[in-house]
């Protein structure tokens, strides 16, 4: 496929709209086009191992879950690891494209690969998506009628004012008089300006109203996940479980205040990686991730919630299997995906 080709249809597996707003998502780094794509090689992390890997296996695009490229580069050169990793790809030719959130975020994603370690249950997201491109555009809609007298003055005037968008008016009949329904959208900036200058006039102001625009959710996305089990099972059986899902000999766990090991789990709020701000304040039995800042397990802990925690990219990397599998359908077996070997946690108990 070619490569643009190729990342419109990763995009349309998962909207780079539905990652969190100060992630780095999406195509980062390009081949000089035309970029022809056989083979797509799956990572977690981009290591300068892993790269190499990928140059052997002749790789021509690497999707990588987490962004090898996050704060700005100031230069391009062999000084640091992740520099060296652009110009290794660009001299093989290799493309790099990360979706991180946005797969967290999708039904199909990470956190919901995750909750199948959990066994039998029921999960919605603990901070569910918005439609990304509904409304288009402003945060709110100001609708208000007004006479032939004072119309041309009003929009004049409404026209000058930034920010404004979708103006539109129709004829309309109020009290048996026939006036102009004028419809806008505005930004919540220019909603401070709209509305004084709707409110010099008593007959306008008194005919105005204000809609705040409301994304629709979307169903079954967004970011975590609260998980009810169909059967509550102790906590030492859950930890037992996420073991081998995860395929992991341990995991780390902190006991709940006034709970055991054996002590039954009924809700449990998940999020693949560092969870502990999607987490915190959320009512549930037990926490899932990867990581979590010690003062944040405390605050679990003293609240009666237990905690697993499994290292970061151990509650993510098991997905990219899945992941093969769902794109190859998705990409119609157009191209040969591989899962890297080499990918692994930087953290091993010694």
């Amino acid at each position: 496929m070619n490569l643009r080709e190729l990342v419109s249809a990763l995009n349309d597996f998962a909207s780079p709209a539905l990652a969190e707003s100060w992630d780095n998502v999406g195509l980062l780094v390009e081949p000089s086009p035309p970029h022809t794509v056989n083979t797509l090689f799956l990572t977690n992390d981009l290591t300068e191992e892993v790269m190499e890997e990928a140059v052997q296996k002749k790789a021509d695009l690497v999707l990588s879950y987490h962004p090898p490229i996050f704060t700005p580069l100031k230069r391009v050169t062999w000084k640091t690891w992740k520099e060296r990793l652009v110009v290794r790809a660009l001299e093989n030719r290799i493309g790099i494209y990360s979706p991180h959130t946005a797969y967290d975020a999708i039904p199909h994603g990470v956190n919901n690969w995750l909750t199948k370690g959990l066994g039998a249950c029921t999960s919605v997201p603990l901070y569910p998506s918005t439609a990304p491109s509904s409304p288009a555009e402003g945060t709110h809609r100001v609708e208000f009628c007004a006479d032939a007298e004072h119309l041309d003055a009003v929009l004049s005037k409404i026209k000058d004012i930034p920010e404004i968008c979708c103006l539109t008016t129709l004829p309309a009949r109020v009290e048996g008089e026939e006036q102009t329904r004028v419809s806008l959208n505005c930004s919540q900036k220019a909603l401070l300006e709209v509305v004084p200058l709707l409110s010099q006039n008593s007959l306008l102001h008194h005919k105005t109203e204000i809609l705040l625009l409301q994304k629709p959710l979307l169903p079954h996305t967004g970011m975590g996940r609260l998980c009810t089990l169909s059967e509550p099972i102790s906590l030492s059986d859950i930890i037992e479980r996420i073991k081998g899902h995860l395929q992991l000999p341990h995991v780390r766990v902190a006991v709940g205040a006034g709970r055991t090991l054996e002590s039954p789990v009924k809700k449990a709020a998940l999020c693949a990686g560092s969870g502990s701000s999607v987490l915190k304040g959320t009512e549930a039995d037990l926490y899932l991730t990867g990581e979590m800042s010690h003062h944040d397990v405390l605050d679990a802990v003293a609240n009666g919630i237990s905690v697993i925690l499994c290292e970061h990219s151990n509650t993510e990397r098991g997905f990219l299997s899945e992941l093969r599998d769902a794109l190859a359908i998705h990409l119609q077996n157009k191209i040969n995906i591989i899962v890297s070997e080499k990918d692994r946690d930087p953290l091993q108990v010694a």
